[in-house]
C-alpha cells in the first residue's frame, strides 16, 4: 500500500490550496509538526552533552531537588497531554483504515508531538534537578509555537462545521487547552524565579534533608512518575540483593517525618482545641477530633486516591463488555462515514466501537487504576506511620509523669505499657490504614450494581440482593470473629506470662520438683485457648468460605434466574463476562465493609482504651489505659544539700510522721528490720511516694562554687542505686557512666572501689560487652556493683545507695564501703545516704536514722545512740559479734571479682583457661547468631515438617480440595463461555417459532451443569477453608505441646539458660502458616489457571508470556530479598523501642532521680525514628512490587486482548473464549502480587517453624532413674546422712570442672556451713545434691542411696532449697509457699498484708520489698518438711536481726534435720557443727568451726576477722 504524508489518491482534496494553505488540511497537520521537530532538534544535544548536569552550584543528594513552581501540576498536564495524543494517533489510525493509499499527517503530527512531549518531560527533569533554569527558555518557545499552531487547526475545523460529533474535533480542543495551561506554567516560572526579563534572579536554597547525605528516604522529594512506580527504590533494592539491609543502608528520616515533628503537631492540634471555644480535652471524641486535625488532610488525599482507582477498575468490566460485544455482532469492522476536508473522521461512538482502541484503553485504565491504588495504600500507611510516631513519643511522656505507685501496686506494669505501644498503637495506625474504604467502598458498591442493573436489567439486581441479605451475616460473623479473637488474646496473654515466668523461674521449679505443676497451669489455660481458638477458626473458615462462595451463589442465582424468567433477554458471552468481573468487584468491598465499620465503631469509642489526664498540662499527655495518679511534687531544679526537715512526710505506704533531717556533705546511714520503711523514705525524700500530708525540703548552706545559695532550694540531680539494680541494654561502660561524658581517671577509680576490673576482664568484649534485658547474663553481685558504680561515677552532690551490699560477698562489701562510699564520695565531701543491714559499718557513719514499723525511732550519731538508746545499742553490738565500737579492719588477701562471665549466679567458676573457654563459647553464640539472620532460601524443608505434623489424611485433603476446587472454578467459567455462545447462535433473531423448544431444552441443560458445577464449587470452597484452619490448629496444638514439654525438661546446664528462652520462642505464629499457604497456591493457582486459559484461548500468547515470566521471576527474587531484610529490620527496630519502653517503667524512679529524662526522651526518639524508618522502606518496597506486578499483569491483559481480537477476527474464535481470556487476564493483574507477597510471608513465617525445630532438638534431663519406685523408701531420706565420694562436677561435657575430687561425711542432723570466694564453686556444690549439674566423677550417697540412681523427680521432691535470688509468681501467697500442699497454719512469718495467705502477689513480688520476698522464700522451703535443707546465701537481703531469728529457728525447728548453708556472711555458720571452705572447686578445710579458729593459718578465721 502506497505510503504518502498527505495519502496518494488521484484528485486528493490534500493537494488543493486554491482556497488558501491555511484552509488545506494536510498543510495544517504539517504545521504542527513544526514545533515537535523544534524542540527534539534544540534539547537532544543539552541531552546528550549534559550542559545542564555542570551547573549545580549547591552539593545535593540524588539530584532530586524538585524546587520550580507548579512542578507537580506540570507533571499532571503532560501525563493528560500524552493521553490525548494516543487518542489522537488511534484516531487518525482509525480514520485512515477506510482509504487505500495511507494519509500520514492523519497520525504522524500526532505521534511527534507524543515524542516531543516524552521529550519535553525528560528535559525539563534534568534541567530542574541541575538547578539552571535559563535552558527552560526552550520549552517556553516550544509551548508557545505548539499552542499557535494548535489553535490555528482548531479554528479551521470550527471553520469547516466539524463539531463535537467528530472525534478529532474534541481531542483538538482538549490539545489547544493542555498546551496553553502548560505555557502558562512556564510563564509563572519566569514570574517567580525570575531567571529571564528580569535583573536580579531569586535564588532558591535545597532543603535541609537534601544537603544531608543520610536521609535516603525519597519518597517525599522525587518527581510524580517515580513518586507513583517507586522508580528511585530500584537503586536500594539492587544493593539490598548484593548486601544485607542494616540501619546504616536505610538512613535517616526526613525531617517532616521524624516521631518530635509529628509530635509536636499532635501537642499543636490538642492546644487548638483548647484555644478555639475552650472545649475539653478529655475523652475519645477529643482525642479523634486532634488526630483529625493534625492527620487529616492526608487521610482525605489517600481516600480520593483510592475513589479514583475504584471507579477506574470499573473499566476492565466495561471494556470487556465492549470487545465480546463488537466480536460478537456479524459485521465486526465499522466503518466511519463523515469526510470533511478530503479525509474521514470518526465519531465518539465509533472510536469506542472498536475492540483494538478498547483493548489499549484498558490497559491504560490499569495503569491508572493501579498507580492510584499503590498511591492511596502508601499515603494511608504513612499517615498510620507518622501517627503512630507521634502517639508513641506521647505516651513515653505521660510514663514519665506517672506515679510510682501506679506501677508498684500492679496497676500497671511493664507488659501493659509494652502491650499499649506495641499492639494498640499499631491497631490505630491500621484503623488510619483502613480509613479510605469507609468512603471509597460504598461508592464502589453503588456504581457496581448500576453498572450490573446497565448490563443485565432486573435480573441484576436479584444476585445483587443476594450480596446484600449476605451482608449483615457476614457482619454477624465478622462481630463473632472479632469476639473469639478477643477472648482468645486474653487466654494467649495469659499463657504467655505464665509462660514467662515459669521461665523466668524454671530453675526454682526444677530444684523443687513444680515444673510439671507449672506446666499443667500452662496447658489448662492453652486449653482455655485453644477452645477459644477452635470458635474463631470456625467463624475464620466461615467467614473465608463466604468470601469465596457468595460471589458463585450470586453468579448462579442471577445467570440461571436471567434464562429462566427473561427467556428474551439478551445472554450474549458479552452480558455474561462483564456481569461475572463486576460480581467478583462487588464481592470484595461488601466482605470487607463490615469488618471496616466495626473496627472503626471500636475505635471511635475506644481510641486507646483511654481517658484524658486531668487538666491541659502543656504539651497536653497522652492518656493512659488506667488511672493514673499524677506526682504532685515541687518541680525540680539544681540541688546541693539536704538539710532541712521531713516535715511531717506521710506517704501513702503506711509510713508515718517522719520528721528526719540529712547533714549536707555526710554519711547517713538509715538501718531498721525489713519492711520497716527504709527504702519508702528515700524514695519519699526523691518525691516517689504518694504525699498525705507534710513537705521536703532541699537546702544548700555549704554551696559548691557553681551553684547560687537560695534557702528552700529545690531538688536538683541525685545518684541512686537502687535495692533491686536497675541496668541498661547496654554496654558495662555505657552504663556506669549513664550518659555522663567520660572521664577516664575516674572511671578506672570507681571500677576499682566497686572490684569490677577482674569481672570485665573475663567478659568476652570487656566493658564494651552489651549487657542483656535486666542485666540477665550477669550475677546478682556483677548487676548490683554496676549499678552502685553508676551512682559513684556521677558528679552530683547528692547519693542515695539503698542496701548496695545484699548481693555482695564479706571482701567485696568492705572495699567497696572503704573504696567507694568513703573515699570516694565522703571524702569529696558528698551528702550519701546509705540504706543498709550490714550494722557492722555504723561507726563510719556522720548520722544515723534507725527505723522502726514505718516511723523513725531514733535518729543521731552512734555515740547519741549509746548514751540515750543504750537497749538499742546492745542489741546491734550483739547482732554483730562484737564489743568494740570501732570497725576492725583486718587486712586479708586481695578480694577476687566474679569469673562469670555468661552465666549468673550460681558460682560457675572457671580458670583462666576455662574463662578463655567461656570467651571462645561466646563468640561461638554470635557466629550463631549471625547464621540465623543469614539470608538462606526458602526453607521448604521446615515447611514439610511443619505439614507432616498434621498428619497424612489431614494433609492429602487439603492438597486434593485446592486443586479440585480451582479445577471446577474453571469448568464452571469454560462452561459459562459455552453456554453463552450457544445463547449467541440461538439469539431470538436467528431462531423461529418451529426451534424455540429445541432452544429452550438447550438452555435449561446448560442451567442444569452450570448449577451443579457452582453447588460442586460452593462445597469444595467449605471444605477447603475447613481444612486448612483445622490443619493450623492442629499442629499448633501439636508443636505448642512439644515446645512446652521440651523446654521445661531442658537441662539446666548454665546458669542463664532461662533467660535465652524467652516467650517469643512460643508464639501462636506457625498456627497462620497454613492459611498463609492457602492464600499462597490460592493465588498461585489463579494465575496458573488464568495464563493456561489465556494460552489455550490464544496459543500465541505463549510467545509473549515467556519475558514476561522472566522479568516476573527476577522482580520476585530481588524483591524477597530486600523484603526479608527489611522486615527483619522492621521487627529488630521495634524491640529496642519495647526495650527502652520497659527499661523507662521499671527505672522510672531511677531517672527521675537523675534527672535524666530530656535524655531519655531523646533516645525515645531515636529508637521511634530507626523503627519508622524501617517500616516505611518496607512499605515503599510492598508498593515497589505491587506497581511492577500489577503494570506486568496489565501488559498481561493487553498482549491477551490483542491476541484474542486478532484471532477471534480472523480465525473465528467464539465471542465467548475472549470473554473467557479477557476475564482470566484480568484475574493475573490482580493476583500475581499476592502470589510474590505470600511467598515473602511464608519464608519469613517458615523462619519461625525452623527455630521451633531447632528447639525440638534440644536433649531432655533423664527424668527415669535406675531404682524401681517400688525400692525408695516412702520417708527417704529420713536420717539425712550424707556422703560426698571424689565428687567432680562440671556444667557442661565441653567445660571443665567447678568441683574436684571433693570427699566428706555430713552424720544425720548436723549443721554444716559452706563459705568461700565469689565463684569458689559454693552454689555448684548446693545443685549437685540436685543434679541439676553433670556429676561426671564420683557420687553421693544420701541415706545409703546413690542419688545417682534415683528418678530426678522423687529427689528433688525430697529435698529442700533456698535460693540467693527470691523467686515469686503471681497469684496468692499460698500457692507460692506450697502449690501441692494445704498449709494450715505458717508462723514462721507474719505477712503484714490484708487477708493473709490469700494476699495478692503481682508479677515478679513487685509489691513486696526485697527482703519480704526473700522470707516467703524461706518461708517456702520450711513448709516442706524434708530431712536435708539447704541454705544458698538465703540471708542477704535480710537485715541482721531477722537473720538472727532465722537461725536461731533453724537450729531448733530444725534440730533433727541436716542442714547445709552456704554463707556471705561468715559469721551465719560460726554456729555450724562443721565449716568448708573451698577455693577453686576442691576443699581446702573442713572441721569445726572452734578448730578451724583456733588455727592462725585458717582461710576461715581470716574470713571471721574480715567479717567483723
Amino acid at each position: 500500500m502506497p505510503l504518502a504524508f498527505c495519502g496518494s489518491e488521484n484528485h486528493s482534496a490534500a493537494y488543493r490550496v486554491d482556497q488558501g494553505v491555511l484552509n488545506n488540511g494536510c498543510f495544517v497537520d504539517a504545521l504542527n509538526v513544526v514545533p515537535h521537530i523544534f524542540l527534539l532538534f534544540i534539547t537532544f544535544p543539552i541531552l546528550f552533552i549534559g550542559w545542564g548536569s555542570q551547573s549545580s552550584k549547591v552539593h545535593i543528594h540524588h539530584s532530586t531537588w524538585l524546587h520550580f513552581p507548579g512542578h507537580n501540576l506540570r507533571w499532571i498536564l503532560t501525563f493528560m497531554l500524552l493521553f490525548v495524543l494516543v487518542c489522537e494517533i488511534a484516531e487518525g489510525i482509525l480514520s485512515d483504515g477506510v482509504t487505500e493509499s495511507r494519509h500520514l499527517h492523519l497520525y504522524m503530527p500526532a505521534g511527534m508531538a507524543f515524542m516531543a512531549t516524552v521529550t519535553s518531560v525528560v528535559y525539563y527533569h534534568n534541567i530542574e534537578t541541575s538547578n539552571f533554569p535559563k535552558l527552560l527558555i526552550a520549552l517556553l518557545v516550544y509551548w508557545t509555537l505548539a499552542f499557535i499552531t494548535k489553535t490555528i487547526k482548531f479554528a479551521k475545523f470550527y471553520d469547516h462545521a466539524i463539531g463535537f460529533s467528530q472525534l478529532r474535533f474534541c481531542l483538538t480542543g482538549l490539545l489547544v487547552i493542555l498546551y496553553g495551561m502548560l505555557l502558562l506554567v512556564e510563564v509563572n516560572v519566569i514570574r517567580v524565579r525570575r531567571y529571564i526579563f528580569f535583573k536580579m534572579p531569586r535564588e532558591v536554597k535545597p532543603p535541609e534533608d537534601l544537603q544531608d547525605l543520610g536521609v535516603r528516604f525519597l519518597q517525599p522529594f522525587v518527581n510524580l512518575l517515580s513518586k507513583g512506580t517507586y522508580w528511585w527504590m530500584n537503586a536500594f533494592i539492587k544493593t539490598a540483593h548484593k548486601k544485607p539491609i542494616d540501619l546504616r543502608a536505610i538512613g535517616k528520616l526526613p525531617i517532616a517525618m521524624r516521631a518530635l515533628t509529628n509530635y509536636r503537631r499532635l501537642c499543636e492540634a490538642f492546644d487548638a482545641q483548647t484555644v478555639s471555644g475552650g472545649t475539653s480535652t478529655q475523652g475519645a471524641r477529643a482525642i479523634w477530633r486532634a488526630l483529625c486535625h493534625a492527620f487529616g488532610r492526608r487521610l482525605v488525599l489517600s481516600s480520593t486516591f483510592r475513589i479514583l482507582a475504584d471507579l477506574l477498575g470499573f473499566a476492565g468490566p466495561l471494556c470487556i463488555f465492549g470487545i465480546v460485544d463488537h466480536l460478537g455482532k456479524e459485521n465486526r469492522i465499522s466503518q466511519p462515514k463523515t469526510q470533511f476536508l478530503g479525509v474521514y473522521f470518526v465519531s465518539s461512538q465509533e472510536f469506542l466501537a472498536n475492540a483494538y482502541v478498547l483493548a489499549v484503553l484498558l490497559f491504560l485504565a490499569l495503569l491508572l487504576q493501579r498507580t492510584f491504588l499503590q498511591a492511596s495504600y502508601y499515603v494511608a500507611i504513612e499517615t498510620g506511620i507518622n501517627l503512630r510516631g507521634a502517639i508513641q513519643t506521647k505516651i513515653y511522656n505521660k510514663i514519665m509523669h506517672l506515679s510510682t505507685s501506679n506501677l508498684s501496686m500492679g496497676e500497671m506494669t511493664a507488659g501493659q505499657i509494652c502491650n499499649l505501644v506495641a499492639i494498640d498503637t499499631n491497631q490505630l495506625m491500621w484503623f488510619f490504614f483502613l480509613c479510605p474504604n469507609l468512603w471509597a467502598m460504598p461508592v464502589q458498591i453503588i456504581v457496581g450494581v448500576i453498572l450490573l442493573y446497565y448490563i443485565l436489567g432486573v435480573s441484576a439486581l436479584i444476585g445483587a440482593a443476594v450480596i446484600i441479605l449476605l451482608a449483615p451475616v457476614q457482619y454477624f460473623v465478622a462481630t463473632k470473629l472479632s469476639q473469639a479473637q478477643r477472648s482468645t488474646l486474653e487466654y494467649s496473654n495469659e499463657r504467655l506470662k505464665q509462660t514467662n515466668e515459669m521461665l523466668r523461674g524454671i530453675k526454682l521449679l526444677k530444684l523443687y520438683a513444680w515444673e510439671n505443676i507449672f506446666r499443667t497451669r500452662v496447658e489448662m489455660t492453652r486449653k482455655k485457648e485453644m477452645t477459644s481458638l477452635r470458635a474463631f477458626a470456625v467463624y475464620t473458615s466461615i467467614s473465608i468460605f463466604m468470601n469465596t462462595a457468595i460471589p458463585i451463589a450470586a453468579v448462579l442465582i442471577t445467570f440461571v434466574g436471567h434464562v429462566s424468567f427473561f427467556k428474551e433477554a439478551d445472554f450474549s458471552p458479552s452480558v455474561a463476562f462483564a456481569s461475572l468481573s463486576l460480581f467478583h468487584i462487588l464481592v470484595t468491598p461488601l466482605f470487607l465493609l463490615s469488618s471496616v465499620v466495626r473496627s472503626t465503631v471500636k475505635a471511635l469509642l475506644h481510641p486507646l482504651h483511654s481517658s484524658q489526664p486531668h487538666g491541659p498540662s502543656p504539651p497536653p499527655y497522652y492518656p493512659q489505659p488506667l488511672k493514673v495518679v499524677n506526682r504532685r511534687r515541687p518541680a525540680r531544679e539544681d540541688c546541693r544539700g539536704l538539710t532541712g526537715p521531713l516535715q511531717r512526710l506521710t506517704p501513702s505506704w503506711p509510713r508515718s510522721h517522719l520528721l528526719p533531717s540529712l547533714p549536707a556533705g555526710q554519711l547517713t546511714m538509715i538501718v531498721g528490720q525489713v519492711g520497716c520503711g527504709k527504702s519508702s523514705l528515700l524514695l519519699a525524700t526523691l518525691g516517689e511516694m504518694q504525699k498525705i500530708s507534710g513537705a521536703v525540703f532541699w537546702n544548700s548552706p555549704h554551696p559548691r562554687a557553681w551553684s547560687k545559695p537560695s534557702a528552700g532550694q529545690k531538688r536538683g540531680p541525685v545518684a541512686y542505686a537502687s535495692q533491686k539494680p536497675w541496668l541498661l541494654n547496654a554496654t558495662v561502660e555505657e552504663n556506669i557512666t549513664f550518659e555522663s561524658p567520660f572521664n577516664k581517671q575516674r572511671y578506672k577509680m570507681v571500677i576499682e572501689a566497686c572490684s569490677l576490673q577482674p569481672d570485665i576482664d573475663i567478659l568476652p568484649h570487656g566493658d564494651q560487652t552489651q549487657i542483656g534485658e535486666r542485666g540477665i547474663n550477669l550475677s546478682g553481685g556483677q548487676r548490683q556493683r554496676i549499678s552502685v558504680a553508676r551512682a559513684l561515677y556521677q558528679h552530683t552532690n547528692v547519693v542515695f545507695l539503698d542496701d548496695p551490699f545484699s548481693a555482695l560477698d564479706v571482701h567485696l562489701s568492705d572495699h567497696l564501703m572503704q573504696a567507694g562510699i568513703l573515699e570516694l564520695l565522703r571524702d569529696d565531701k558528698r551528702t550519701v545516704v546509705l540504706v543498709t543491714h550490714k550494722l557492722q559499718y555504723l561507726p563510719h557513719a556522720d548520722w544515723i536514722i534507725a527505723m522502726k514499723d514505718g516511723t523513725i525511732q531514733r535518729e543521731g550519731t552512734l555515740k547519741d545512740f549509746q548514751r540515750s538508746e543504750c537497749q538499742l545499742f546492745e542489741h546491734w553490738k550483739t547482732l554483730m559479734n562484737r564489743q568494740d565500737q570501732e570497725l576492725e579492719k583486718v587486712a586479708t588477701e586481695p578480694p577476687q571479682g566474679l569469673p562469670r562471665a555468661m552465666s549468673s549466679r550460681d558460682g560457675l567458676l572457671q580458670d583462666e583457661e576455662e574463662e578463655e573457654e567461656e570467651a571462645a563459647e561466646s563468640e561461638e553464640e554470635d557466629d550463631l547468631s549471625s547464621v540465623l539472620h543469614q539470608r538462606a532460601k526458602i526453607p521448604w524443608r521446615a515447611c514439610a515438617k511443619y505439614l507432616s505434623s498434621a498428619g497424612i489424611l489431614l494433609l492429602s485433603l487439603l492438597v486434593f480440595s485446592q486443586l479440585l476446587k480451582h479445577m471446577v472454578l474453571v469448568a464452571i467459567d469454560y462452561w459459562l463461555a459455552k453456554w453463552t455462545d450457544s445463547a449467541l447462535t440461538l439469539s431470538p433473531m436467528t431462531r423461529n417459532c418451529s426451534l424455540s423448544q429445541d432452544c429452550s431444552l438447550d438452555q435449561t441443560v446448560y442451567a442444569m451443569v452450570f448449577t451443579v458445577l457452582c453447588s460442586l464449587g460452593i462445597v469444595l470452597c467449605l471444605v477447603t477453608s475447613v481444612t486448612v484452619e483445622w490443619t493450623g490448629l492442629k499442629v499448633a496444638k501439636r508443636l505448642h505441646r512439644s515446645l512446652l514439654n521440651r523446654i521445661i525438661l531442658a537441662p539446666m546446664r548454665y546458669p542463664c539458660a532461662p533467660a535465652v528462652l524467652s516467650t517469643h520462642l512460643l508464639p501462636p505464629l506457625p498456627q497462620h502458616i497454613p492459611s498463609t499457604l492457602e492464600c499462597l497456591s490460592r493465588s498461585t493457582l489463579l494465575c496458573v489457571s488464568a495464563l493456561a486459559v489465556i494460552s489455550y484461548v490464544t496459543p500465541v500468547f505463549l510467545v509473549a508470556l515467556l519475558p514476561l515470566a522472566v522479568v516476573c521471576y527476577f522482580i520476585q527474587k530481588y524483591f524477597r530479598v530486600a523484603s526479608r531484610d527489611l522486615q527483619q529490620l522492621d521487627d529488630t527496630t521495634q524491640l529496642p523501642l519495647l526495650s527502652h519502653f520497659a527499661e523507662t517503667v521499671e527505672g522510672l524512679t531511677t531517672i527521675r532521680a537523675f534527672r535524666y529524662e530530656t535524655r531519655f526522651q531523646q533516645k525515645l526518639l531515636e529508637y521511634t525514628d530507626s523503627n519508622n524508618i524501617a517500616s516505611l522502606f518496607l512499605t515503599a518496597a510492598n508498593r515497589w512490587l505491587e506497581v511492577r506486578m500489577e503494570y506486568i499483569g496489565a501488559c498481561v491483559v493487553l498482549i491477551a486482548a490483542v491476541t484474542s481480537i486478532s484471532n477471534s477476527l480472523h480465525r473465528e474464535l467464539s465471542a465467548g473464549l475472549v470473554g473467557l481470556g479477557l476475564t482470566y487476564a484480568l484475574m493475573v493483574s490482580n493476583y500475581l502480587n499476592w502470589m510474590v507477597r505470600n511467598l515473602a510471608d511464608m519464608e519469613i513465617q517458615l523462619g519461625a517453624v525452623k527455630r521451633i525445630h531447632g528447639l525440638l532438638k534440644t536433649e531432655a534431663e533423664s527424668y527415669e532413674g535406675l531404682l524401681e519406685p517400688s525400692l525408695i523408701p516412702k520417708n527417704w531420706p529420713d536420717q539425712g546422712k550424707i556422703q560426698i565420694q571424689n565428687l567432680s562436677v562440671r556444667y557442661d561435657s565441653s567445660l571443665k570442672p567447678v568441683l574436684k575430687h571433693v570427699n566428706a561425711l555430713i552424720s544425720p542432723g548436723q549443721k554444716i556451713g559452706i563459705c568461700g570466694r565469689t565463684g569458689s564453686g559454693k552454689s555448684s556444690f548446693s545443685l549437685a545434691f540436685f543434679r541439676m549439674v553433670d556429676m561426671f566423677e564420683g557420687r553421693i550417697i544420701i541415706d545409703g542411696i546413690d542419688i545417682a540412681k534415683l528418678p530426678l523427680h522423687t529427689l528433688r521432691s525430697r529435698l529442700s532449697i533456698i535460693l540467693q535470688d527470691p523467686v515469686l509468681f503471681s497469684g496468692t501467697i499460698r500457692p507460692n509457699l506450697a502449690p501441692l500442699h494445704q498449709i494450715w497454719s505458717i508462723e514462721r512469718r507474719r505477712v503484714a498484708r490484708p487477708g493473709a495467705l490469700n494476699a495478692i502477689i503481682t508479677e515478679g513480688g513487685e509489691n513486696f520489698s526485697q527482703g519480704q520476698r526473700q522470707l516467703f522464700c524461706l518461708a517456702r522451703a520450711f513448709v516442706r518438711k524434708t530431712s536435708i535443707f539447704i541454705m544458698d546465701e538465703a540471708t542477704a537481703s535480710i537485715d541482721m536481726a531477722t537473720e538472727n531469728i532465722l537461725q536461731k529457728v533453724v537450729m531448733t525447728a530444725f534440730a533433727d534435720r541436716t542442714v547445709v548453708t552456704i554463707a556471705h556472711r561468715v559469721h551465719t555458720i560460726l554456729s555450724a557443727d562443721l565449716v568448708i571452705v573451698l577455693k577453686r572447686g576442691a576443699i581446702l578445710e573442713f572441721d569445726k568451726p572452734e578448730k578451724l579458729l583456733s588455727r592462725k593459718d585458717s582461710i576461715f578465721a581470716s574470713f571471721v576477722r574480715a567479717d567483723k
